[in-house]
């Protein structure tokens, strides 16, 4: 009997499957972290004085650095130069400084301390950002949230240069392998970070009955801090890789400014950063105001303290029932034989029905929010299975703009007037917010594999990293609009959970729209030039 011998970790598939999950860990951890505020707005507008627009403000605050000082290129040239391993520990420790940055300015210790005195009394004007209307503080700012908006920069710059170092990552150790399958594990893996969130950020601000912000923002610190560990223990298994392989580390053409011209006069570039600019900015930012949104649309009524719908463990139990809804739905879809992938699919279901019916008995906007990427997670490789298989890309694209606007329409229109109705309101809710993240699925599925197709090769590299700066200007402005426009239609309210979000959720949905009709103009260039967006990428 012949033993087979593996010559370097990569060739073994359980060390690059746990390489791959380090990664997917530390981005696991930061996607955590990135939403740690939203299901708590009500909070932060009780105990830290936060309205909308100091809250949208802080959120925007995220992407600022990115946007208007190119770090997000910077971040390019650092993974060019400085390899995978390095770039990696390094973003980790970048979004542990910002976190804890974050942490302190909501503590009871930033009160009546010499930091808040200063940012009351600064930073209220910004030259040449304050005249472009830009700046990412404005006078009145909570001295809390400028600071936290401050950790959140820094955070940001961090977040940001993992994501481009995590793709890199994983390409080097499946390349020639699994690489779609990773690829789509880590993005699952990633997109649970959100539900994680959505569950554990109250539980930690309302432990023990009293109320703390800070904890929940701790919390985020912890896995912070596991993710920096996660990244340490990546950094030896690389180094140890290019050791065995005798190879430098495989290197993408850097970002040229002298290709900024030839990307920019590319059709095709701008109706791919338009689109993805739009889905992202009717994405993201409205995570942010969801939970707030659903407690303002929503007769919700809190169990009895002592009952046990009320306590600390059902939080776990629930938790554990949407883990199971996302492994076994993600593994149905990598099953060859046909009962088990039923099965697989039936347990997921179940599981689905199980977890919102214990959402519905919690009476909690957070928990039935959480359902958001959990249709994703399910469909998203079958998306991205049927475009490589069969494409129509384009024609999937004008269907997630179709499904983005009725979602933000139902949401601004149909859900209020089912207020008063406590079963049929969450049922809508539920409902909507799982089409919404299917719709959200559509966009990796088939707008990110139609980018070579659109663009020239020759300067691939260089026109993603003007996209995810484009779509970065949209994850700063929309969190900003939304809290100004929410503050402008609301003037005299004081109750964060009474808010009208009619306004805000209309200008997402004109997002849908203008997305809608770009797919079309897509489709259309499609035909005429025959780029291939409607035929599958795997040739038979």
């Amino acid at each position: 009997m012949t033993q087979t011998i593996q010559k370097t970790l990569r060739d073994s598939a359980a060390m690059r499957w746990t390489a791959l999950l380090l990664l997917a860990l530390a981005m696991f951890c930061s996607y955590i972290f990135m939403d740690i505020l939203s299901p708590i707005k009500d909070l932060m507008q009780s105990e830290r004085g936060w309205d909308s627009t100091a809250f949208g403000t802080m959120q925007g605050a995220e992407v600022f650095l990115n946007v208007f000082v190119f770090f997000l290129i910077f971040a390019g040239i650092i993974l060019d130069k400085m390899g995978v391993r390095f770039t990696a520990v390094l973003s980790a420790a970048v979004m542990l400084v910002g976190a804890c940055i974050k942490w302190y300015a909501v503590s009871e210790g930033f009160k009546g301390s010499g930091l808040e005195t200063w940012f009351t009394n600064n930073l209220n004007y910004i030259p040449i950002f304050d005249e472009l209307g830009v700046s990412p503080f404005y006078e009145g700012m909570p001295a809390s949230a400028k600071f936290a908006a401050c950790g959140f920069m820094i955070f940001g710059c961090g977040c940001e240069m993992a994501g481009i170092t995590v793709s890199r990552g994983i390409v080097k150790w499946f390349k020639g392998r699994e690489m779609a399958l990773a690829m789509g594990s880590e993005m699952a893996l990633a997109r649970l970070g959100v539900a994680t969130c959505m569950i554990f950020s109250p539980f930690f601000a309302r432990l023990g009955g009293e109320v703390s912000v800070s904890r929940s923002v701790a919390f985020g610190v912890v896995l912070m801090c596991i993710a920096l560990i996660m990244t340490i223990v990546y950094f030896f298994m690389d180094q140890k890789l290019d050791a065995q392989t005798g190879e430098a580390e495989e290197k993408d053409d850097p970002f040229k400014v002298s290709d900024i011209g030839k990307i920019l006069s590319d059709a095709g570039f701008w109706l791919v950063a338009l689109l993805c600019v739009l889905y992202y900015s009717a994405i993201f930012p409205f995570q942010k105001y969801a939970v707030n949104m659903l407690q303002c649309n929503l007769t919700l009524t809190l169990p009895d303290a002592d009952s046990f719908w009320a306590s600390s463990s059902v939080t776990i139990i629930q938790y554990i029932i949407m883990l199971l809804v996302a492994i076994a739905g993600f593994a149905s879809n990598f099953q060859k034989k046909t009962n088990v992938r039923y099965a697989l699919l039936g347990i997921s279901i179940i599981a689905l029905v199980t977890y919102c019916y214990m959402g519905y008995m919690r009476q909690s906007a957070e928990s039935i929010f959480a359902v958001f990427p959990l249709l994703a997670v399910l469909i998203t490789p079958i998306l991205g299975s049927y475009v490589d298989h069969k494409g129509k890309a384009a024609s999937m694209l004008i269907l997630g703009s179709v499904l983005l606007i009725v979602c933000h329409l139902t949401f601004a229109f149909v859900l209020p007037a089912f207020k008063d109705n406590a079963v049929g309101g969450i049922i809508i809710a539920y409902t909507t917010i799982l089409v919404l993240g299917a719709s959200f699925s559509l966009v990796p599925a088939s707008l990110w594999p139609s980018v070579p197709k659109l663009v020239d090769a020759k300067v691939i590299g260089s026109a993603y990293a003007l996209i995810f700066w484009i779509q970065n200007i949209g994850l700063w402005l929309f969190p900003l609009l939304i809290g100004k426009v929410l503050d402008a239609t609301n003037p005299n309210v004081t109750d964060p959970t009474q808010f009208d979000y009619t306004a805000p959720l209309v200008m997402l949905a004109c997002l849908g729209v203008a997305a809608l009709i770009l797919g079309f103009i897509l489709k259309a260039v499609d035909k005429k030039k025959g780029l291939g967006l409607e035929l599958p990428n795997i040739t038979e």
